[in-house]
């Protein structure tokens, strides 16, 4: 008799008959088992029938997911997947369109399901559907008037099923016509169409450009930004982020010398004051999607800058010299002579004077300060702009600087040229966009030159922390890094506005910035002497003992988690715990997401604790290999398996990088084997530091020596003993 881990108990039901309370081998072939049930209610012909889950899922049971099935489990004895695909791909093509409408509906439910979509894409089910859809438009039209709206619309469904069975991965985005893209993209550039329809219609041309160059240039002919921007401008938060998605796909995509046209295009049309005022200031919240998108677009946005910031100045080029030479007359135009006036020495020396005011390294030849890349060619338009748009803060600041003594004078030049690099690396221009972050900033939403603005602010930022300090040239590089600090601390407070970030940074002084370094010093105190490091020695096992056993309650109290799919919104859940003796993974499905802990005996799935014979994480996953590079780098850090016994793959995607950190450090506890994770590293620092100051408080203002006092030489006699008896 096979043990009991291989007997699930089910109850299987078939329409118009009484459920059946089955035993299930589960080393048994599943045609064999599908036998047994068809036999039971006198069925012939078991070959066209299959098993499917009795949930709202439907999914089919195969020899690759049949592991899935759990205790208490309710199946449904239905048509074969092939079967089903047969008769749905006849009842589309029904005259009736009361029955097609029916079919479709259908099939957009049967479609997420991966082997009845696979079976129907062999019966060339999607080019059924791509021709249902370049020739059925004014009849779906006339539809959509004359049937009730809980049928749902025609078109709806004909795309939703197109959907579903393109997220698979099974047919190539190449093999479509133009004929369908421009049908695709007519239901996009209406000024009137079903909500449903838009989204799916804008979710299909973002996953043609970016999963094919050549789609990319067909669908770029097809849709023009000013035909995207009304979508914008409504309420619908779904429809406006399937819209910067599609902006971004085609921004992405876009040929290097068409990225700068595309740029112009959309100031022209206005798109960032558009989302500005109806998304970002919009009262509706901005979920993850959305904030995820805007991050793209800021980053697709700066790397627009990438080509200046690569570029090396030419120092023969006069229409760059003339730059240079804009920026002396604005600064000096009081001070400036006739070009005719004097020697040619006399003017080179009244140049180098006003180069070496204006802050240059090279004062003879200020154009080879623009040679190191990067910054490059980006470092000087961003000085110009800062002349010529705030010429009053440009010349104080130049003039002001002249007027000290040479030692604690700001070098201007070199400031803008480092601080223009500086920023480069703070917002990673010329990198492309994390597929997990969601960190867009907003007042970089409420200028068309936000950059050059965010310099200006800086520059202005870098003087005035230049003058606290009592710098001199020497300390060039320790202002810098009080300006990075003082800047990166007033981002992570994100500020609505260019101005609210201006008066963040006000509150940021010197003085200010002292002030909080002492703070965290204070916190993270890293003494040095020899008894403190051993003491630090000897306590960090307990802290590490302690850090394992709140990652394995945490794994205790459970996590759920998202099913694995192509799909940007995912709405299938599945629930793993440990138990609370630490020797076997409780999990199961879920049909929502939980609101507390779900209880062991809801979880029918167990993995004993002792079969686990590695934690795998990131791209090693099997199912981040299974994914298009596109979808892998999505979840690619939140991915992490489980094998046990010899290629059995338990799958995990963490929700964030806490619940990914607490997991594999969790289960690497489990296994014995080291917790390395970042967060594991930050709760070692923080406790230890606790744990040290707390031990040493009675020490406070007391000189701990380097090394233990030396041992006294012996007395040269013990008279001094007193002999108590």
């Amino acid at each position: 008799m096979p043990p009991p881990a291989d007997i699930v108990k089910v109850a299987i039901e078939w329409p118009g008959a009484f459920p059946k309370l089955m035993e299930i081998d589960q080393k048994k072939p599943l045609s064999a088992i599908i036998k047994e049930v068809c036999e039971g209610w006198s069925l012939g012909n078991h070959e066209s029938f299959a098993l499917q889950i009795a949930d709202a899922t439907n999914f089919y049971i195969t020899e690759k997911n049949r592991n899935d099935i759990k205790n208490g489990s309710i199946l449904r004895l239905t048509t074969s997947p092939y079967q089903t695909a047969v008769q749905l791909h006849e009842r589309i093509q029904s005259s009736s369109m009361d029955a097609k409408l029916e079919a479709l509906k259908d099939l957009a439910n049967a479609s997420r399901d991966i082997t009845f979509a696979q079976e129907f894409i062999n019966l060339d089910g999607i080019s059924l559907l791509t021709q249902m859809v370049e020739s059925g438009t004014e009849r779906y039209q006339k539809l959509q008037k004359i049937m009730k709206p809980c049928f749902g619309d025609l078109l709806s469904f004909t795309l939703t099923a197109f959907v579903e069975l393109m997220d698979h991965g099974i047919v190539s985005w190449d093999t479509f016509s133009v004929a369908f893209i421009k049908k695709i993209a007519s239901y996009v550039n209406k000024s009137a169409m079903d909500t449903a329809v838009l989204q799916r219609s804008l979710a299909i041309l973002e996953s043609m450009v970016l999963n094919s160059q050549d789609l990319y240039h067909k669908v770029a002919q097809e849709i023009t930004i000013g035909q995207l921007i009304p979508h914008l401008q409504g309420t619908d938060q779904d429809i406006q982020t399937y819209t910067i998605a599609v902006i971004n796909a085609l921004f992405l995509k876009a040929p290097e010398e068409k990225r700068q046209e595309m740029a112009h295009i959309l100031a022209q049309k206005q798109l960032r004051s558009i989302i500005l005022s109806n998304v970002i200031r919009s009262p509706t919240p901005i979920n993850d999607e959305m904030a995820h998108q805007l991050y793209v677009l800021q980053v697709l946005t700066f790397n627009l800058l990438e080509d200046r910031m690569m570029t090396k100045m030419d120092p023969q080029d006069q229409a760059q010299r003339d730059i240079i030479f804009e920026l002396r007359r604005i600064a000096f135009d009081v001070e400036c002579e006739p070009n005719n006036s004097g020697s040619i020495e006399k003017r080179k020396s009244m140049y180098t004077r006003d180069y070496k005011k204006l802050g240059f390294i090279n004062h003879v030849n200020p154009a080879v300060d623009f040679t190191q890349i990067p910054p490059g060619m980006l470092a000087l338009d961003n000085m110009l702009y800062f002349a010529r748009h705030h010429q009053d803060a440009y010349i104080r600041i130049v003039l002001e600087n002249s007027s000290r003594e040479d030692k604690h004078e700001c070098p201007f030049g070199r400031s803008s040229i480092e601080l223009t690099k500086m920023l480069c690396e703070i917002l990673k221009v010329g990198e492309l966009p994390s597929e997990n972050c969601h960190d867009f900033h907003p007042m970089f939403f409420t200028h068309d030159r936000s950059f050059e603005e965010f310099f200006c602010i800086c520059i202005q930022l870098l003087n005035k922390t230049w003058k606290e300090m009592r710098a001199t040239s020497e300390d060039f590089n320790k202002v810098m890094q009080v300006v990075r600090e003082q800047i990166m601390r007033a981002l992570t407070l994100k500020p609505n506005s260019l101005d609210q970030f201006k008066s963040r940074l006000q509150n940021l002084s010197y003085t200010e910035i002292l002030k909080i370094r002492q703070s965290e010093r204070m916190n993270q105190e890293d003494f040095q002497s020899r008894p403190i490091l051993e003491l630090r020695e000897k306590i960090q096992p307990e802290i590490m003992e302690l850090i394992k056993q709140q990652r394995l309650n945490r794994l205790c109290e459970g996590t759920c988690f998202r099913k694995i799919s192509s799909r940007r919104r995912q709405d299938k859940f599945w629930y793993c715990r440990l138990s609370p003796n630490h020797k076997v993974l409780h999990y199961g499905d879920l049909e929502e997401s939980p609101q507390g802990e779900v209880p062991h005996d809801s979880l029918q799935d167990k993995l004993p604790v002792a079969d686990i014979k590695a934690v795998i994480t990131g791209k090693d996953c099997p199912h981040m290999k299974e994914k298009g590079a596109l979808k892998q780098n999505k979840v690619l850090e939140l991915a992490f398996s489980v094998l046990y016994e010899s290629d059995e793959y338990l799958n995990f995607i963490a929700p964030d990088k806490h619940e990914y950190c607490v997991w594999t450090d969790g289960l690497n506890a489990l296994l014995g084997k080291e917790m390395t994770s970042d967060y594991t590293k930050s709760d070692m620092d923080t406790l230890l530091s606790m744990e040290m100051k707390l031990r040493l408080l009675d020490l406070e203002n007391i000189q701990i020596p380097e090394a233990p006092p030396p041992i006294p030489k012996e007395p040269s006699n013990y008279d001094f003993v007193y002999d108590c008896n």
